[in-house]
């Protein structure tokens, strides 16, 4: 148990967006852990955030030629942890370290791993090819688990979403979701909804061929929307538990480079998904505060949550379900 425990910490975790990490240091947590970002001379540079000393938060501090100096006694440390600099000691200088996180720059975000990964991070579902991008952050009260789901629920769009992204009218459609998985993902496709009736969807979509919700290890979900000549708009998000109570979330919005139209249709993009994150966020809080009250109980997994058990094995490290028994359900939206 302890080896596969070992092995799921060996891999790249998306934690901020480069352009958070400037002149000045940034806290994050990674699995209740405090790590401080900064630019080192070598580049991104991940430190436990605590200075050995006197245990002082490092991020609280300032990057000196390229090392981050703690804001108590002036120690320096640089981009691999060591202690460079004592202000008032005279001779040689004591082996100090801070733990050094494994850190790299990819497409505009950082990640960090408290392991030893292997090649490069996963970026998203449209990688290497020719789209516009906005890159989006996020701070959730909740878990992995249930805002992984959320993403990837259909059926929610019609209340928490009414108007943006369904609900406008009170038509349904027959829908057909085909479940499949593998070893580190699931997803769900669906056919049969020529468009959502939302206002994302008509500003920015044409007619609709399928739809996919998908869900990586350890914690990427992926929304594809593909029209008849492919695949038209897209959201990858990268998610970690910070501490017990609070999800953070970086990732990318994605649509195909079309000239002008891209571009506006990119301008448009953002702003509406951030009043869908909000939307989310809201009612993702009000589950986590109520479900704080006695007596405790777990959440029932209905008849249209598809994903849920095949996510909650892939965060165990297991096999999802759908991987041995792919499925097929029928719905309305």
């Amino acid at each position: 148990m302890s080896e596969r425990r070992d092995r799921a910490k060996d891999h790249w975790q998306a934690v901020a967006l480069s352009a958070d990490i400037a002149k000045r240091p940034k806290r994050i947590l990674l699995d209740g852990s405090p790590l401080v970002l900064f630019r080192s001379a070598q580049g991104i540079a991940a430190l436990f955030d605590r200075c050995p000393h006197r245990l002082v938060e490092l991020s609280t501090g300032k990057v000196v030629g390229g090392e981050i100096e703690c804001p108590y006694h002036g120690w320096r440390y640089d981009g691999e942890g060591r202690c460079t600099a004592i202000p008032g000691h005279v001779g040689a200088m004591p082996h100090y370290r801070v733990r050094r996180y494994a850190a790299i720059e990819r497409d505009g975000i950082v990640f960090v791993s408290s392991g030893t990964p292997q090649g490069e991070p996963y970026l998203h579902c449209m990688q290497g090819k020719d789209i516009i991008v906005r890159r989006v952050r996020s701070s959730t009260q909740s878990t992995v688990i249930d805002v992984a789901e959320n993403i990837l629920d259909a059926t929610h769009t019609h209340f928490t979403h009414k108007g943006l992204l369904r609900g406008l009218t009170s038509k349904r459609h027959l829908v057909r979701v085909e479940v499949t998985g593998g070893e580190g993902w699931v997803e769900a496709r669906y056919t049969g909804e020529d468009r959502q009736q939302g206002l994302i969807s008509r500003l920015l979509e044409g007619e609709r061929t399928k739809t996919i919700g998908r869900f990586r290890h350890p914690g990427i979900a992926e929304l594809e929307y593909w029209g008849k000549d492919g695949l038209v708009l897209a959201t990858t998000f990268h998610l970690r538990q910070a501490d017990d109570r609070t999800v953070e979330g970086v990732g990318w919005l994605i649509g195909r480079r079309q000239g002008l139209l891209g571009e506006l249709k990119a301008l448009a993009f953002k702003p509406l998904f951030t009043i869908a994150l909000h939307q989310d966020r809201r009612v993702l809080k009000s589950a986590s505060d109520n479900a704080r009250f006695a007596p405790q109980a777990l959440p029932v997994i209905g008849p249209l949550d598809f994903l849920r058990c095949d996510i909650a094995a892939i965060m165990e490290g297991k096999m999802p379900p759908a991987a041995d028994e792919p499925r097929v359900h029928q719905i309305e939206l």
